[in-house]
């Protein structure tokens, strides 16, 4: 690993002191993308409702009626239309919600829904990806941040060791990971109760922010955990972690 990592510094040269690099999602590719899928989306809706129709039962029948009751080219024109702006919404949701990752000699910043985090050289010990989402650990094991991320992750990895900071491919502590069920042993005092609640809170897409506060209160606990589809998978960091 350590001769995979040298190897990755030689191919980016370091920086000369005092430079930085921002690594961000272009927010015109994005609502463009999204302006394009809803526009395709709008001029094939008119033709899902006709092949509905076609059918001997079909599941909203009335809607699809009321749709194709009016005439072209309007309707397919507004369809389109209604498409356009709901993927321009999208597209800027999507933008507001894209992460930035600003590389110093010194620091490191993370910038997402106009809130940014900075971490300081010797507070990071590592980054790696984990699916979507980069995860930086500080020197304790601890999460330090996890992150949805739509950047190149090549381009990224190559930014952050050509500064001299760790990236690992995936997380160098997955196996102490082990799956969380309720009452398992070993956990700290309300780790459980907090795992109950986000098992719970993770059933709604519309919690999100609410389990990413349960996972700050179980890393106050020195409680790491990931999820893999419905599953929560749980790492106790001893005092001695990372040392």
């Amino acid at each position: 690993m350590e001769e995979a990592r040298n190897v990755h510094l030689r191919k980016s040269p370091r920086p000369q002191p005092g430079r930085a690099t921002e690594l961000a999602e272009s927010a015109w590719a994005i609502v463009l993308f999204c302006v394009a899928c809803g526009a395709v989306a709008g001029a094939l809706l008119p033709l899902l409702a006709r092949l509905l129709l076609a059918l001997p039962w079909a599941p909203l029948e009335g809607p699809a009626e009321l749709l194709t009751s009016v005439p072209e080219p309007a309707l397919t024109l507004g369809t389109i239309a209604v498409g356009v702006l709901g993927g321009l919404l999208l597209g800027f949701t999507a933008a507001h919600e894209s992460l930035s990752v600003r590389v110093r000699d010194t620091h490191v910043t993370l910038t997402i829904r106009d809130s940014s985090q900075e971490f300081a050289r010797e507070e990071i010990s590592v980054f790696f990806r984990d699916g979507k989402q980069l995860v930086l650990l500080g020197p304790d094991s601890l999460e330090l941040a996890r992150e949805h991320c739509g950047l190149n992750w090549q381009r990224l990895a190559d930014s952050l060791t050509a500064y001299g900071y760790a990236w690992e491919e995936q997380d160098p502590y997955h196996a102490e990971f082990r799956r969380w069920v309720p009452g398992t042993p070993g956990l700290p005092t309300g780790a459980d109760a907090l795992l109950r609640a986000r098992a719970q809170v993770r059933k709604d897409e519309d919690s999100a922010e609410e389990a990413r506060e349960l996972r700050g209160e179980l890393l106050r606990l020195g409680v790491v955990v990931r999820d893999e589809d419905r599953r929560q998978y749980v790492r106790v960091v001893t005092g001695d972690a990372g040392g």
